[in-house]
């Protein structure tokens, strides 16, 4: 289960936030416009947190990742946005 304190600072700047529960929250990021889906399993240690994407709306989700935390799934989020956007404009 995501923490109160982990929900909060979910950047309402960053992202859009679509949906947010105990144990899962969906976003948008505002760099690149994928979708993120990330569930919380209630396991410690490195699956507590299984990361999903998909890069429009229509698309289905695929298994991005896994974290240890909904921070650490963030940070990777944001790693593949700055991926995303400097691949784009090579």
């Amino acid at each position: 289960m995501f923490s109160q304190e982990e929900l909060k600072s979910v950047d309402s700047k960053y992202f859009n936030i679509i949906t947010v529960d105990d144990y899962d929250v969906t976003i948008q990021s505002r760099n690149t416009g994928h979708y993120w889906y990330l569930h919380s399993t209630d396991v410690p240690g490195d699956t507590a947190c299984i990361i999903f994407h998909k890069h429009k709306y229509s698309h289905p989700y695929h298994q991005h990742g896994r974290g240890n935390s909904l921070r650490q799934a963030i940070r990777s989020i944001q790693s593949h946005d700055r991926w995303q956007m400097n691949e784009r404009n090579r």
